[in-house]
């Protein structure tokens, strides 16, 4: 097991690891814990009642948090004539159909999210096994697959987070900066928090949200309450 850096055991001396704080005082926790030399993401993780083995209750989707996540993402269309333009105007950095798949087979994957109009998924469906496990494959449930170009590629670039269960049942999101101000982040936790409640599946049994925590890129996770 690695062993946790110095800064990482000062921070858990600073709050109880057992204690489920409210969303608020977990974010000026984490605001307060000692700085890195770097400007930290924030990222939230919920543990939920869903078996990920069942379609009706996987979860996946997309949204627009309210303040942003702090950087510009990079995006890729996989689309033809006017969509392509059309894609290129609104600011991907790159587009195509053949040279762009040959591309990303060959293991390009200087990109944050893949779109794609929904007549190019034929083509690009073998390269599910290199974007899926990376999260990017183009997803009609995530609204990386549309017509709507040009919107898809301006939101996904201002921010717009795509997210998955993994197979624990957990579903994680990048959610801001460490920078950002304590009202900010709580504006985004709290819009993921509402959207993933949101869409609970009909099947899932219990309580839904089993335990949500919130940590930095270098701190512990703290366990907030929902």
């Amino acid at each position: 097991m690695a062993k946790k850096s110095k800064r990482y055991e000062q921070c858990k001396k600073l709050y109880d690891g057992e204690k489920s704080y409210s969303l608020r005082e977990g974010v000026e926790l984490l605001k307060n814990f000692p700085k890195a030399k770097f400007n930290e993401s924030v990222e939230v993780v919920m543990k939920l009642s869903i078996d990920p083995k069942r379609s009706d209750q996987m979860l996946r989707g997309s949204i627009s948090l309210p303040k942003g996540i702090g950087k510009e993402l990079r995006v890729v269309v996989f689309a033809k004539g006017e969509k392509a333009e059309e894609a290129r105007k609104a600011g991907a950095v790159e587009t195509g159909v053949e040279e762009l798949v040959k591309k990303v087979e060959a293991g390009w994957m200087d990109f944050d999210v893949a779109i794609a109009t929904p007549d190019m998924m034929r083509q690009i469906g073998k390269l599910g096994r290199v974007l899926g496990p990376q999260g990017k494959m183009p997803s009609p449930k995530s609204g990386t697959v549309t017509d709507n170009i040009g919107e898809a590629v301006k939101e996904f670039k201002a921010g717009k987070i795509e997210y998955r269960n993994d197979a624990g049942g957990n579903v994680h999101a990048l959610i801001g900066k460490l920078s950002f101000s304590t009202e900010d982040l709580v504006a985004n936790i709290e819009s993921f928090i509402n959207h993933v409640l949101a869409s609970r599946p009909a099947s899932a049994k219990g309580t839904f949200v089993q335990k949500t925590i919130i940590s930095s890129t270098m701190s512990p996770g703290i366990k907030v309450g929902v």
